[in-house]
């Protein structure tokens, strides 16, 4: 059985849209370390709609983050929308055809590397809820955003998680992964 994961930057106030209005300065080697580790690992992404839509505008040109830049663009891309029609343009990039729940377990049974939530906040809150995602990583920087939205929200069910790893970089980042309490 394949691990689905899911990674976000988070603020202490607990925004998790737009990191990089605010992660700018927090931004450590650690970090750096840890994102080339999991990128070793997943060879499947998964995207919510708005996500891929920012970042199929961006990644195909941009010449930033070489490394990030080449890893998903060359990666396949399986992307959840209720509106979007196929064919998707940006390369190996494709809409999940039928119910994501049942897509998303299909794909975990098949063989391959990791797979990674990315680029999708209700994405990644549906696949917690759903209890498909087997872990969750929060990666908190020092910093309160002060706007923007939250991966978790008022009236969300109440769910037990464990505390899988917790590393506090040099730049005082803190990077958390849960996994679903038994």
């Amino acid at each position: 059985m394949r691990k689905l994961t899911a990674g976000l930057f988070h603020s202490v106030d607990g925004i998790v849209e737009a990191p990089n209005l605010w992660q700018f300065d927090a931004f450590d080697a650690e970090l750096g370390q840890l994102l080339g580790s999991v990128m070793g690992k997943v060879d499947t992404v998964l995207m919510g709609r708005v996500g891929y839509q920012e970042w199929a505008g961006f990644w195909p040109q941009s010449t930033q983050d070489g490394d990030f830049g080449n890893f998903i663009n060359g990666v396949p891309k399986h992307v959840a929308s209720r509106t979007l029609k196929g064919p998707l343009g940006w390369s190996n990039a494709s809409l999940i055809e039928g119910e994501l729940f049942d897509f998303v377990r299909t794909l975990k049974a098949q063989q391959g590397g990791e797979i990674s939530a990315m680029a999708g906040i209700s994405l990644v809150r549906q696949l917690l809820f759903a209890g498909l995602l087997d872990e969750l990583t929060l990666i908190t920087h020092p910093v309160i955003a002060g706007t923007g939205r939250h991966l978790f929200e008022p009236g969300d069910p109440t769910t037990r998680l464990t505390l899988a790893d917790s590393t506090i970089t040099s730049k005082g980042n803190i990077v958390q992964t849960y996994r679903l309490r038994a």
